[in-house]
């Protein structure tokens, strides 16, 4: 048996470092000593603060986050870690390799070996836990489909919106906006490419975009929005910004946060579109020439041009697990991404 210390949600706001014994290596797995794990700033807030339906299963893709959300529960799903034992029919040559791992935060974890994914040597593990955001923010620019020339808003500046303003800098767009309430966020998407940025929240400067926005009837509103702040209020905000037959892409989860929705305003009139955007899946309009293993070539690639790994404010060590999770659950100023390191 192997023994190993896993990282748990014991309680609303409370986390704790348990020990937990491994199962012995079964054909097919691999045995993973950790290096890094990150920490979901907006999932994993939300989980910490007890937020999460407890009936719902927390993945039903992914094999180590198949229970639900009764306490205690470990959660995570960006783990960096080197293989140093293999199981049965498993090749010698997955020995020492550096893998990402779809994992709960842990110090060894055993993992199928369809499951990890080999880190490519040109980066570094630390650049790698960003690997589902970097893929997610993909996922949503490709359900956007912007259009050169549009008016774009991303809603929301933790690590997700930032890489998607980042990736979004690189189209031809008319305006690239972004908010947050935030001072810090808004000045590293200025400096990732957004055109301009205000404050979330702030009543003037939305009524001073609002007008900005509308001063006609050709082109008026935003064309395209991603509403990843997850605050229901800033989706109905969104919603008033968007222009006629504009589309609103939607990456937050808001949990069991219910909110009222206001679609008896602009929204019918418009014919604005919501679209929900979720990275298991590829959408059915791209799936005849997009699956899995293409888009995550591009993962690879866009990692390699964006070295995510400079959002990483806070590296903290497993045992200081319920300080981590209160620093990235009070965003902060200056809190970004935080990360485990292991030992």
């Amino acid at each position: 048996m192997i023994s190993a210390r896993a990282v748990y949600h014991v309680a609303p706001e409370t986390a704790a470092l348990r020990e937990r014994t491994l199962a012995p290596l079964k054909a097919g797995q691999v045995l993973i000593e950790s290096l890094y794990s990150a920490i979901s700033s907006g999932t994993e807030s939300m989980i910490f603060r007890g937020r999460m339906p407890a009936a719902i299963a927390q993945d039903e893709v992914i094999a180590s986050l198949r229970g639900g959300f009764r306490y205690p529960f470990t959660y995570g799903y960006a783990l960096t870690g080197k293989v140093i034992e293999i199981g049965a029919g498993v090749a010698r040559d997955w020995l020492g390799r550096c893998v990402l791992a779809f994992h709960p935060h842990q110090d060894y974890a055993v993992v199928p070996v369809q499951d990890c994914l080999v880190v490519p040597s040109d980066i570094a593990p630390q650049a790698a836990v960003f690997l589902p955001n970097v893929e997610s923010a993909l996922n949503f620019i490709m359900d956007g489909r912007p259009v050169i020339g549009e008016k774009v808003m991303v809603s929301g500046q933790g690590v997700l919106g930032l890489l998607t303003t980042a990736i979004l800098s690189g189209f031809p767009l008319g305006r690239l906006i972004t908010a947050d309430p935030l001072a810090d966020r808004r000045a590293r998407s200025l400096a990732l490419g957004a055109m301009e940025s205000l404050e979330a929240g702030d009543p003037s400067a939305i009524e001073t975009l609002q007008l900005r926005l509308f001063r006609n009837e050709v082109g008026d509103g935003l064309d395209l929005a991603f509403e990843l702040s997850g605050n229901m209020d800033a989706l109905n905000q969104t919603i008033e910004l968007t222009g006629f037959a504009g589309r609103i892409i939607i990456g937050s989860w808001y949990g069991n946060d219910i909110r009222p929705l206001n679609l008896g305003g602009h929204f019918h009139r418009r014919r604005i579109q919501l679209i929900s955007s979720q990275v298991s899946t590829i959408s059915p309009q791209l799936s005849g020439r997009w699956d899995k293993s293409r888009r995550m070539e591009l993962v690879w690639e866009w990692i390699r041009r964006l070295t995510p790994e400079h959002l990483i404010t806070h590296v903290l060590k497993p045992t200081e697990c319920q300080q981590a999770f209160e620093l990235v659950s009070g965003k902060s100023d200056g809190v970004l991404q935080a990360i485990f390191e292991y030992p």
